[in-house]
């Protein structure tokens, strides 16, 4: 009788193999997902910088590669932290797998107001989770000036509820989903405020020849300043 059971325990043993193999493949190809994110950030970052300096150089706006829709806005650093980014000058879904991004609603940096840039939590702005009140972050725009600001204070909250304060006062929001070791979308987001504190520096200038060879030029502007800006898009 048990000579009858064999092809059927054969059969089943083959499916199980079939299955694991499966799973492993699955797991393999989210494993190179999730590290293609964080290298896909890396190279962007670097071709954003060469066309952060060409548009500080040429005093127009370039593009970091020809058929990129949205072009570098500004240069945000923490020192204590060592961290160095180049902004880009549009908000969308797309534009925060390359950088933080300009929100719109906040004014551009340099403009009296509020900047708000936001960035997935789990790449570029995985750090604002060891940002600390008194940290001092300096913002480049495209004019080459410098602008330092201090933290002055954190808060969780959700998108929707989000505001900033229409007073003229030069300000900073740095914006990403909360919390931080989630891997699903949600309503919260982790906001990082600062307050300029100094005269910006003298403009910096970039040697004439980092902008020889092709230069493509865009020229992008947010939409009209409002007094609330939505962080529905700053998504993890």
């Amino acid at each position: 009788m048990s000579g009858g059971f064999a092809f059927p325990l054969r059969a089943g043993a083959g499916i199980a193999r079939a299955a694991l193999l499966a799973l492993c493949a699955v797991g393999l190809a989210l494993t190179a997902l999730g590290a293609a994110i964080p290298a896909k950030a890396l190279v962007a970052q670097i071709l954003l910088e060469r066309a952060f300096d060409r548009s500080i150089a040429t005093g127009r706006v370039q593009k970091p590669w020809p058929w990129a829709d949205m072009a570098p806005a500004a240069r945000l650093s923490i020192p204590r932290l060592g961290v160095d980014r180049i902004v880009l000058d549009t908000g969308s879904g797309q534009a925060m797998a390359f950088g933080p991004t300009l929100l719109p609603g906040g004014s551009r940096p340099g403009q009296a107001g509020t900047t708000v840039i936001a960035a997935h939590r789990d790449t570029h702005f995985a750090v604002l989770k060891t940002v600390r009140i008194g940290d001092h972050i300096m913002v480049e725009g495209l004019d080459g000036v410098s602008r330092a600001y201090r933290v002055n204070r954190t808060e969780i909250v959700r998108w929707d509820r989000f505001a900033i304060a229409d007073d003229g006062e030069r300000s900073l929001a740095l914006a990403t989903c909360y919390p931080f070791e989630a891997t699903l979308h949600g309503p919260l987001r982790y906001v990082v405020h600062a307050v300029e504190t100094a005269q910006p520096r003298a403009p910096r200038v970039v040697p004439v020849q980092l902008v020889r060879g092709s230069a493509y030029l865009s020229a992008r502007r947010l939409p009209t300043i409002r007094p609330r800006s939505s962080l529905a898009q700053s998504a993890a």
